[in-house]
């Protein structure tokens, strides 16, 4: 094998292991919500989920874009064997990134008191201080990540992500029962949740750490010492007067900068549309009571969204798979294949958003129940039920604008659907309570899909017939939405009501619901045999599968 092979299989294995811990640490962040609200209550998880979408952005502040900059110039000075220029690549980027992580803390810890001013609810202060500690080690492993990423070795990063979420999950239950028991206000209790994210992002960077001790006693790295693996190639070997020493480093620093700052700013967008809720939910509510009857409705209004972000992750995660098809496809002009395969990504999620929105909403009553014990805010919850089609097509446009090399167009969409969710919360929210902002959630994804759908289509030059697009996916939902109303006619029947029956009626209604709505997929040949054979990776595994069950020809 010789050793551009051996590069690219040390590359597939890298991305495989990154998106195994991606998805095991979004199931997780997920997951975790659920007993967060069992045990402290919608007060609580309306706290929680009013600061989390604001630590999320000073994170994704402090850390989107570094870790691809970083990861860049040291895979370019590996290759030329520069090991004092990769190290001064991580020297830089992390000053640059403590500096960000202690800034990110002052601003959520001393600023807190003044952020829950500005957004409306005094029980915020101890949340955001309990959550701020964190920014002051998530920046240094993101530096730590960056470095080895750009090594070709994806491990360390996967096994700190994976380590910080898990370590997070379990401080968050762990002090949540503790401040429970005690008999904590709905604002301490949060707090404690909140810090969960403070231990966990020490047990990331401890990892990172460990792995970096590893990696500087294999190369035999010691501080301090003088010269590269390989004198004489390239300027960053030549001794420097130590004068021009600093300067080299700043001047790395703003190369860095410049290739981060667009990164960073693309990856705000998608948080920033929970971010409007955070600014604006807590206000509007107030006008209906207290302070802490908002954090509730909000707690409430949170319910649902979970169940929607698992749709998105298993669509974000499916969607990458295009990215470098098309990439590939765009290079060598074969606009051919780039209309099969966009034809075929935006049908299948397309579908797979559908079945998931009408699903999610004719099952809310008893998935409500069956996650969070009573059925409060059914109603909103499948209003956000929703979100899911409009967030898949989302996320499958995008990835394959990307993939056309319109990096930059849908992170604009996304920010112009968060503008427009602002101005629809402000305008429905006071009518119609928290029912209002998923309603309004539901016009700012869809807002964005048609937007990244027009340029789409512009780009690949397709007309999607309404045939195909709406009645026959429509004939589909409907023979689902039949069969899981007679299932739920028939459990209520069958079985007393309470929490035993509402999970009988969730788990048999997914079940039957799925497989009525790809039969009926597969009967209205939506999905071909051949579309399927050319999905990437993955398509042709699948269609031996139904070839097996006989669901497909």
């Amino acid at each position: 094998m010789n050793e551009r092979e051996t590069s690219s299989s040390r590359l597939l294995k890298g991305a495989a292991v990154l998106s195994l811990a991606a998805i095991l640490s979004k199931l997780l962040g997920t997951l975790q919500k659920i007993p967060l609200q069992n045990i402290g209550g919608d007060g609580v998880f309306g706290i929680y989920n009013t600061v989390y979408p604001f630590y999320t952005i000073l994170v994704t502040l402090a850390t989107a874009g570094f870790p691809t900059a970083v990861s860049k110039y040291v895979a370019e000075r590996h290759a030329l064997g520069l090991e004092n220029g990769k190290r001064e690549v991580l020297r830089m980027a992390t000053l640059m990134m403590a500096l960000l992580g202690i800034l990110g803390f002052a601003l959520m810890y001393l600023g807190a008191p003044l952020l829950a001013v500005w957004i409306g609810n005094g029980h915020l202060v101890p949340a955001l201080r309990s959550a701020a500690p964190a920014l002051l080690f998530v920046p240094l492993s993101a530096s730590l990540r960056g470095y080895f990423q750009g090594l070709q070795n994806m491990m360390p990063t996967a096994v700190s992500q994976v380590a910080e979420q898990a370590v997070r999950v379990a401080v968050m239950i762990g002090l949540l029962l503790y401040f429970t028991a005690a008999g904590g206000s709905e604002a301490v209790i949060a707090g404690g949740a909140l810090a969960g994210s403070a231990v966990g992002a020490v047990a990331g960077l401890a990892v990172m750490l460990g792995f970096w001790r590893g990696h500087r006693k294999r190369a035999g790295i010691r501080a301090g010492q003088p010269g590269d693996a390989n004198p004489g190639r390239g300027d960053l070997h030549r001794p420097a007067p130590a004068a021009g020493v600093h300067s080299q480093g700043f001047r790395l620093l703003r190369e860095m900068l410049r290739y981060a700052i667009p990164i960073c700013l693309a990856s705000l967008a998608i948080p920033l549309i929970s971010l409007v809720d955070t600014f604006t939910l807590p206000r509007l509510l107030a006008g209906h009571g207290d302070e802490l009857r908002a954090m509730v409705d909000v707690g409430v209004y949170n319910r649902g969204i979970p169940l929607v972000q698992l749709v998105t992750m298993v669509a974000s995660s499916l969607s990458v798979l295009f990215i470098p098809v098309l990439a590939e496809m765009n290079l060598r002009n074969d606009w051919d294949g780039i209309a099969r395969q966009t034809r075929l990504a935006m049908r299948w999620f397309w579908l797979i958003g559908l079945a998931s929105s009408v699903g999610l909403a004719l099952l809310a009553e008893p998935i409500n129940v069956m996650l969070y014990e009573d059925s409060t805010g059914t109603g909103t919850m499948a209003w956000v039920a929703w979100t899911a089609a409009p967030g898949a097509l989302v996320t499958i446009t995008a990835a394959l604008l990307q993939g056309l090399g319109a990096v930059r167009a849908p992170a604009v969409h996304l920010l112009a659907a968060a503008g427009l969710k602002a101005a629809l919360n402000a305008l429905l929210v006071p009518q119609l309570g928290i029912s209002g902002a998923a309603i309004a959630g539901i016009a700012a994804y869809g807002a964005a899909a048609a937007l990244n759908l027009a340029l789409l289509l512009r780009r690949t030059g397709l007309r999607p017939r309404l045939r195909d697009a709406a009645l026959r996916p429509g004939a589909a939902a409907l023979a689902m939405a039949a069969a899981v109303l007679l299932l739920r006619l028939g459990v209520d029947a069958a079985l007393p009501p309470g929490r035993l029956a509402a999970l009988a009626e969730s788990l048999l209604g997914v079940a039957l619901g799925a497989a009525v709505f790809a039969a009926a997929v597969v009967r209205a040949r939506l999905i071909s045999a051949a579309e399927l054979a050319a999905l990437p990776r993955v398509g042709p595994k699948l269609l031996r599968a139904l070839r097996k069950l006989r669901l497909m020809p």
